[in-house]
């Protein structure tokens, strides 16, 4: 059986690096299987292992529920933030300088974390989410603090059509000066996207320019959905 180091070492990262940079996004294929799928969405009523539970209609957030994961993080989730943050940090110190933004990521996950408790952000990012009929996500951006890393991941954990019907992944891009685009995704179960957490460079005829996005969940039909989200940077205290 395939270890999930193998799986993420044998994903194209070139091809990932690349549309990336041409679309702020990427999709990734059955990184995980169906059995840890189920594993992550049977785990979400262990309480010790959250920090903290989100209620979306109270903060007007949407509709649905999510809960933020308390370190140490499972095993499955620790090694798929640190070895995908090795992969990503090249692309976002690429956009850093494309934008002339006078900052560089550390190369490891953990000296990143060191960078996060000097700015007061020590407590995890990842959580996982659970939507049910009329669940939906308003467009956001996943900041949590001063110092963010600029790429995040999402894992797919239900199948749509079978699972759940509705509750496409949205992600929009606000071009200066001009409408906003929408683009709309249906990852199946098991498959990860990486997108940009704020903004992403576009090359025009004098040069780079910065255009924001932000991402979000249309309303679920029938059924329950649930997605993992693994932010790399830890959020303030």
């Amino acid at each position: 059986m395939e270890t999930l180091e193998a799986k993420i070492s044998a994903i194209d990262w070139q091809l990932v690096t690349s549309n990336l940079h041409q679309k702020g996004y990427s999709r990734v294929s059955q990184i995980v299987t169906a059995e840890e799928c189920a594993t992550l969405i049977a785990n979400y009523y262990e309480s010790s292992l959250y920090r903290k539970t989100i209620t979306m209609e109270r903060y007007r957030f949407g509709l649905g529920e999510y809960k933020y994961f308390r370190y140490p993080l499972p095993n499955l989730i620790q090694t798929i933030r640190r070895l995908f943050y090795s992969k990503l940090v090249p692309v976002a110190n690429t956009w850093m300088q494309e934008l002339k933004l006078n900052y560089h990521f550390p190369d490891t996950l953990e000296e990143l974390q060191v960078l996060c408790r000097e700015n007061n952000q020590t407590q995890p990012t990842v959580l996982i989410l659970k939507y049910g009929a009329g669940g939906h996500n308003t467009l956001h951006q996943d900041l949590y603090g001063n110092l963010f890393f600029p790429i995040q991941v999402v894992l797919f954990l239900n199948q749509p059509e079978e699972e759940y019907t509705g509750g496409e992944f949205v992600l929009t891009q606000q071009t200066p000066r001009a409408q906003s685009k929408a683009i709309v995704l249906r990852p199946k179960k098991g498959d990860m996207l990486l997108f940009t957490t704020n903004f992403r460079p576009i090359k025009g005829s004098k040069g780079f320019y910065r255009v924001n996005m932000k991402h979000g969940v249309s309303e679920v039909h029938t059924g329950e959905r649930h997605t993992l989200g693994i932010i790399f940077h830890d959020a303030l205290t």
